[in-house]
């Protein structure tokens, strides 16, 4: 087992690379330095000292990847890539642009909203879906799975807008259950997370119900559940117990894209509901052209992703042990 997390731990490196550098053309190459600091000075008439001072207050006055007026190690060190980026590798976001906050501070202060948004709306989401498949599967060829999947389909028709305006409407204009929008700590934070998480489960049942139906629908056509059957075992016993069972390799793969979400947050959701989580914080540096928050932010992701494919493929070895011959 651990010489088979190494080898996974040694495939993501160089993709975090990649990811890194990309990242890292996108905003110094095709956005240069000048520019970042015209957009945040934002006034016509700035000067060329103006805009030296902001870069130099930022670290944006060096060279994007080699300084020749250096020696040695010191030319690739003091330079924009190792300064602004290399120092992600070891989870040090730096400052701000904007108004030089500690980057690394907001993240751990803003984690725990969107956490207690996602967790919640992961984890019933799932049970729902997987519920809600194996029901019409159970019925499949009647006309309660052709009703069911007809509602997932219209539920994968309208847009997670949608649900949030109307559920805004309904649950907190026109019932007055819960706040429409806003954020307290404590205790009293289940109130305004409540409508989030109805609304995140609501706005997924569609295409996770429909994607784990398909899957179910494959299993349920093998040899060994045939054989289960021929068996005398009750259809329920062979839906949860041995196609459930045997369909998880697929789940775990389609659980994995929700790993990162869980801590970048919902952009959408956190805006409209006020929620001061990561993904409003997104949101936030984008409006303000804060680069260096948008680049700590798609690095995060980066890192978070690759670290549920690496989990994803520990699960694999649970529930399959011939995955760690691969």
């Amino acid at each position: 087992m651990f010489n088979y997390i190494l080898r996974r731990l040694a495939y993501a490196l160089p993709i975090l690379l990649g990811v890194n550098i990309i990242t890292f053309a996108l905003f110094f190459v095709v956005i240069t330095p000048n520019d970042m600091a015209r957009l945040h000075l934002g006034d016509k008439h700035i000067t060329q000292e103006q805009i030296q001072q902001w870069k130099h207050e930022r670290g944006y006055d060096k060279p994007l990847f080699i300084n020749k007026d250096s020696q040695g190690f010191d030319m690739v060190k003091e330079t924009i890539f190792y300064q602004k980026s290399i120092s992600l590798f070891f989870l040090d976001f730096g400052t701000s642009d904007a108004d030089r906050r500690d980057i690394n501070y907001d993240i751990s202060q803003r984690m725990w909203p969107s956490l207690a948004i996602a967790v919640p709306t992961f984890i019933v989401g799932l049970l729902v879906n997987i519920t809600m498949a194996m029901l019409l599967v159970f019925f499949r060829g009647t006309h309660i799975d052709t009703l069911g999947v007809v509602l997932t389909v219209i539920l994968m028709s309208i847009s997670s807008l949608f649900y949030i305006i109307a559920g805004q409407f309904l649950m907190s204009k026109l019932w007055h259950l819960a706040p429409i929008s806003g954020y307290e700590l404590g205790f009293d934070a289940w109130r305004f997370l409540i409508l989030p998480v109805v609304i995140g489960v609501i706005s997924g049942m569609g295409a996770g119900t429909r994607w784990y139906r398909s899957i179910f629908l494959e299993e349920i056509n093998r040899d060994y559940v045939r054989t289960a059957r021929a068996k005398g075992v009750p259809e329920l016993k062979v839906l949860f117990k041995h196609v459930l069972q045997n369909a998880m390799i697929p789940i775990l793969t389609g659980v994995v894209v929700v790993i990162p979400a869980l801590f970048m947050g919902n952009l959408i959701m956190e805006t409209f509901f006020a929620i001061p989580g990561l993904g409003s914080y997104t949101i936030e540096a984008i409006q303000s052209h804060d680069f260096s928050i948008v680049r700590s932010m798609v690095f995060l992701g980066s890192v978070l992703y690759i670290i549920g494919l690496i989990i994803t493929d520990i699960s694999y070895t649970w529930v399959d042990p011939r995955v760690r011959l691969s």
